[in-house]
């Protein structure tokens, strides 16, 4: 998961998409407590989770990815595949998070931005297929 989805049970949920989106990510966190899916944190996803002016949305988010069951370090080869993405219109964030879900060999990244999901599902991401919190919610527990 990228920030956005991280933090969305956190968002005001005037919304009907945003409440539901909050409620995936709920259930999918929750299915990684019961230890039916690995939550991958990364060096990028730490840095940008630092830079949250929000304490209690800062404090949320690294209180998850301190219990993560993998840290991908960045490396070489991430940064390579991240300056690829940018080039291809991804933002630099977006796609050192995205790159390093590939580095691990995720089998979903999920993202709440709309604009880096469109592009996103452009790309060739294999192994690691890119997904909504809904999108993500349906393809884990269906």
């Amino acid at each position: 998961m990228d920030l956005c989805s991280l933090q969305r049970p956190l968002d005001t949920k005037t919304q009907i998409r945003i409440a539901m989106e909050a409620e995936a990510v709920l259930g999918i966190i929750r299915l990684w407590e019961l230890k039916k899916l690995e939550l991958i944190s990364s060096q990028s996803l730490v840095f940008e989770a630092n830079q949250n002016t929000n304490p209690v949305r800062t404090s949320y988010v690294l209180g998850i990815l301190q219990k993560a069951d993998v840290l991908i370090e960045l490396n070489d080869r991430i940064e390579n595949r991240s300056r690829k993405f940018v080039a291809l219109g991804i933002k630099p964030m977006d796609s050192l998070h995205l790159s390093s879900a590939m580095e691990a060999k995720a089998d979903y990244f999920c993202t709440c931005d709309d604009r880096f999901l469109k592009r996103a599902k452009l790309l060739d991401t294999l192994p690691t297929e890119v997904f909504s919190p809904l999108e993500l919610a349906l393809e884990i527990d269906p």
